[in-house]
């Protein structure tokens, strides 16, 4: 590779040191690096070169999942430079940033193609909103603390109606975020899934469901206790909300597009499954 496209989060790299550091080493050792800042909050348009091969995303995972959805229609990999805490998909830290600009640029890596959602969400108005998600989209509550009423359909069919906090319809990538948080399975980032984990479930019925990643799910939003109506929040990968009342649903099924992640660590993902459960 000798093309590159870095996208920073400027909260993370406020100097822009860090930045400035691999265009430097990537240009010493001609190659050609072109940076874009990404704040989290921005709806901003990147404008990327033609010829760019890979983008180098530094922040940390919410940064990379940004990317992800701001970059799906662009088929560029991207290579996560971790300057968070703990994350999943950002597997570069910082302080080994050379070697693993060394391996890019000799070619010693490996593409994975993420799988992706897609949610449409019905309003009773008429109004249709559409969006994308490497990790998961959570239906959960916004305001004072109560008790949801879901009814979940798959495949037109219906399944089963929820008491709970909320709902998260997750990827195999989205396995070790919300979905891991709430007593959700951890499965292989390169397998082909949907889970379906309730939020808190006030039901004995607590446990996930794996779908296939043809299934469609239909998460239809019914009156709440005592008829009341129930305000909830859509949210795509924690970056892009949308309000849903009775009335509404949101139908979620695999995209069409995916995420190419470059890995340059050879462990497996058992191996460093392993390391982060010991830390």
């Amino acid at each position: 590779m000798k093309h590159f496209f870095l996208i920073t989060n400027k909260a993370k790299d406020s100097d822009g040191s860090y930045t400035r550091r691999i265009a430097e080493y990537l240009q010493a050792h001609g190659a050609t690096a072109s940076c874009a800042v990404n704040k989290i909050s921005d709806k901003e348009i990147m404008e990327i070169p033609e010829n760019t091969e890979c983008a180098i995303v530094l922040g940390g995972d919410g940064t990379l999942l940004k990317a992800a959805r701001d970059m799906m229609d662009s088929d560029i990999p991207l290579l996560g430079v971790n300057l968070g805490t703990l994350g999943y998909l950002a597997e570069v830290e910082i302080s080994n940033i050379e070697s693993a600009l060394d391996k890019l640029i000799c070619g010693e890596y490996k593409r994975e193609d993420r799988m992706m959602l897609s949610g449409a969400i019905y309003q009773t108005d008429g109004t249709e909103i559409r969006n994308f998600a490497l990790n998961d989209i959570v239906i959960s509550r916004c305001g004072s603390l109560q008790i949801l009423q879901f009814d979940i359909f798959v495949n037109g069919k219906f399944l089963n109606s929820y008491s709970a906090d909320g709902m998260i319809v997750a990827t195999p990538t989205g396995s070790t975020g919300y979905n891991m948080s709430a007593g959700g399975p951890i499965v292989e980032p390169g397998a082909k899934l949907l889970l379906l984990t309730p939020i808190c479930p006030h039901t004995l019925n607590t446990r996930s469901i794996i779908l296939s990643p043809e299934d469609e799910v239909t998460i239809q939003i019914p009156e709440g206790r005592e008829k009341t109506g129930q305000t909830v929040e859509a949210n795509f990968d924690g970056t892009h909300k949308v309000t849903l009342k009775t009335g509404d649903k949101i139908v979620i099924k695999k995209a069409s597009k995916t995420t190419g992640i470059l890995k340059l660590n050879t462990e497996s993902f058992l191996e460093v499954l392993h390391k982060k459960m010991s830390d």
